[in-house]
């Protein structure tokens, strides 16, 4: 049996989505965190549900939950997500993610968003420039997704998260491809769904998940 719980952080006023699976398999607490950057509008908050709806469909814990800033369009938005094969206690921000998700590379010039990323953490950037070109440290692996231009070209309209979180799923093999689609799927049933799904594809495998 599992439970999927949507729950309303009332101190914060963020909403929360926190899936469990039920069953307790008393095997050590394995935990990756996530964070995403973006700016209003990218879809940041769903890109973070997308993954803990995959991760929860793959047999996982997950949570996912974002911090708001300015609420105009275009200001700094940051997401949060936890998976893990052990019940997630934690609530509290991420400080110290295992992964970066940028979807706007010009966040780069503001604050420091890889602040308290682990060594050799993954960092997936909206970009059609290089990794090399970001001068970032070489303790860290840096994968570049050309996601607006795929957006363009296949969905006709700048929509990214679908794009950055199978590039995401590419790069990291910490989420199944095939749980990710059925995320998708959910939200955007019908003929965007099936366009969302061609350009997670062509994500996914550019990142390395077809290999």
């Amino acid at each position: 049996m599992s439970k999927r719980f949507v729950l309303l952080d009332k101190s914060s006023g963020a909403r929360g989505v926190f899936l469990h699976n039920a069953s307790e398999s008393g095997v050590i607490n394995l935990i990756k965190e996530i964070r995403i950057h973006g700016r209003g509008g990218q879809g940041n908050v769903t890109a973070g549900e997308f993954l803990a709806e995959a991760a929860f469909t793959d047999g996982l814990y997950a949570q996912a939950f974002p911090m708001f800033g300015s609420e105009r369009h275009g200001a700094p938005v940051t997401a949060y997500v936890r998976i893990s094969n052990s019940p997630i206690r934690k609530r509290s921000q991420i400080y110290k993610p295992d992964y970066l998700i940028v979807q706007d590379s010009s966040l780069f010039r503001g604050e420091d968003i890889l602040q308290g990323l682990k060594h050799g953490g993954l960092i997936v950037i909206n970009s059609s420039l290089r990794p090399d070109d970001f001068k970032i440290p070489p303790d860290f692996r840096v994968i570049t997704i050309p996601a607006t231009e795929i957006a363009i070209q296949i969905l006709g309209k700048p929509i990214i998260n679908t794009i950055m979180v199978g590039a995401f799923a590419g790069a990291s093999r910490e989420i199944r491809l095939e749980s990710l689609k059925q995320a998708v799927l959910k939200r955007y049933p019908g003929e965007l769904g099936e366009k969302e799904i061609v350009a997670l594809q062509k994500a996914y495998n550019m990142a390395g998940g077809s290999k």
